[in-house]
């Protein structure tokens, strides 16, 4: 099943989506407030086209690759335009110094980004979990590549989960959106690794069903 994908971000998030929706035989926007490097990141992927900043974007799903910092901002600008889309949020609100987040205690940067959209836009969590570049080369010799979700809607949650599906992505929903607190807790932990343990950003986590 092939959707119509929107990516709000030119970043290296931005582009591995991308690309990997289009090898998955998605349609692909790209949009950036830099009109012209956003044509650009389109001809350099080759099949995609590019949207213009603050008009409604053309996919169904809109995908921010945009920082936290200014996600909820974006949403707002674009207000109705993203009445009755899919907004997936992948960022991760942590602080600078990664020891801790920049949302309150009892909220995630999801739930806050859903604050700011249309009623009747679906904000679900996903691909926070899987840094960029582990994103673009995709699954290595027959280990699957997880996606972690997260949201309110359930027709929503199952249009991303076959979105990730046509990635060669395996998709495992981990309930409502306030899970979302503990995805980007996961995705504090891959950092914490990364410095103090596994050293390099080469690594995944997912699931392993036991038999």
């Amino acid at each position: 099943m092939s959707s119509s994908i929107s990516i709000l971000g030119l970043g290296n998030a931005a582009r591995a989506l991308a690309a990997r929706a289009l090898a998955g035989g998605n349609a692909v926007e790209i949009i950036g407030r830099d009109s012209a490097k956003a044509k650009d990141v389109a001809a350099e992927l080759g099949g995609a086209t590019a949207g213009t900043t603050g008009t409604a974007p053309v996919g169904d799903i809109v995908v921010l690759a945009v920082p936290y910092t200014g996600a909820a901002a974006v949403v707002k600008e674009y207000g109705d335009a993203l009445r009755g889309k899919i907004i997936v949020d992948i960022t991760n609100p942590v602080t600078p110094d990664l020891l801790g987040f920049v949302v309150p205690d009892n909220s995630s940067g999801a739930q806050e980004i859903a604050k700011a959209a249309p009623a009747d836009a679906h904000v679900v969590k996903a691909f926070n979990t899987v840094f960029s570049h582990v994103l673009a080369a995709g699954p290595a010799e027959g280990r699957p590549l997880d996606v972690f979700i997260a949201g309110d809607d359930a027709q929503a949650k199952a249009r991303v989960s076959a979105f990730v599906e046509s990635l060669g992505l395996r998709p495992w929903d981990s309930g409502a959106l306030f899970m979302a607190r503990a995805l980007e807790n996961v995705g504090l932990l891959e950092l914490g690794l990364m410095n103090h343990s596994v050293k390099h950003a080469n690594f995944s986590l997912g699931i392993t069903l036991l038999s």
